[in-house]
């Protein structure tokens, strides 16, 4: 979605050639025959074009050597310049220039977003999850294939290499939630994070690993986390053989949906300041939400399972509830959260 120049560059370097010869033939026979700038103009274009119109005033010989310089210096020019402006408008090149123009200012307002690097089967995972919780993003490629279906969808994208700096400010890195990079060579992930890292301390990064001996390497350059997709795929068919009814639970539970059960987290930086709920159990005996919270998270990253009542409520502290959307958007409106 870059806004491509060098398109336009073409049909510029062309207006740019075009205006300097007028400029020039104009100006020459001002101050060669003493014409008037209308007739001096009206001269230039006719031999510059070469329609065989008859001269304003007959020429002197000054002004014929000039007329036969003007010929010899525009032959090929006046041509190429209109060529590459009519196949600009007639062959609608000017429209995809509209569209990229159009496709760069919705990525420049992008905010609190999340970055895809590489779009293959993993970055196609990826973006669906990210759809069903209706969370933003956008997408780094530089393969031309994939590149022109991510236009033809309409899915915000940028097309480059992520290693690269410009590439990932281009993309937004400084006003995004997240990136994950899930290229096929473990080589590259690890110069994205490197370069992510760098250009934003603060950012979540996740990454794909082909192998285990990468996953300390990512996680030194600044990965958040690693995930090995073969490994992950080997293990959850392995429980399907020795615990199906679990994993098949647990496949359920994590469908999005508008009446399926979904295991969530609630996270709130800050309380609001009529909050009265001191713990748990006060959350539960004030509110009827139907949702149970089943884990908590303290603020130095201790995890409680099914944390007992008693338990109080942090600010920078998680909860993990299990409930339908609905039930899941009225725990978060207690807290003052949009969802």
């Amino acid at each position: 979605m870059l806004f491509n120049f060098r398109r336009f560059s073409r049909v510029y370097y062309a207006l740019i050639l075009l205006i300097l010869i007028i400029v020039v033939g104009t100006s020459g026979y001002v101050f060669v025959e003493g014409w008037t700038f209308l007739e001096a103009f009206y001269q230039t274009v006719l031999t510059i074009s070469t329609v065989g119109f008859k001269e304003v005033h007959p020429l002197s010989d000054q002004g014929m050597l000039f007329t036969a310089f003007l010929i010899i210096g525009s032959f090929g020019t006046f041509a190429y310049a209109v060529t590459s402006i009519t196949t600009y408008l007639v062959g609608g090149e000017y429209r995809q220039y509209f569209r990229e123009y159009k496709e760069l200012k919705e990525v420049e307002g992008l905010a609190g977003h999340v970055i895809i690097c590489g779009y293959g089967r993993v970055g196609l995972q990826a973006s669906k999850q990210l759809e069903l919780h209706n969370e933003k993003y956008l997408i780094i490629e530089q393969d031309p294939i994939i590149v022109n279906r991510l236009q033809d969808e309409k899915i915000s994208y940028v097309s480059g290499d992520s290693t690269q700096d410009e590439v990932l400010l281009k993309a937004g890195v400084k006003r995004a939630k997240a990136l994950i990079t899930t290229l096929p060579s473990d080589a590259d992930n690890l110069f994205t994070v490197l370069t992510a890292r760098e250009i934003c301390p603060t950012l979540t990064l996740i990454s794909r690993a082909s192998t285990s001996t990468s996953v300390k390497k990512l996680k030194i350059a600044g990965a958040d986390n690693v995930i090995m997709p073969d490994t992950v795929g080997g293990a959850h068919m392995a429980s399907l053989v020795v615990t199906p009814d679990v994993v098949e639970f647990l496949d359920e539970i994590s469908i999005e949906g508008k009446n399926e059960v979904n295991l969530e987290e609630i996270c709130f930086a800050d309380l609001p300041e009529d909050f009265q709920m001191k713990t748990i159990g006060d959350l539960d005996g004030a509110f009827s939400t139907g949702c149970n919270i089943i884990g908590f998270r303290k603020p130095s990253g201790e995890y409680i399972i099914n944390p007992p009542d008693e338990t109080e409520l942090t600010v920078n502290s998680k909860l993990f509830v299990l409930g339908n959307g609905d039930q899941i958007r009225k725990m978060n409106s207690i807290f003052g959260i949009q969802s």
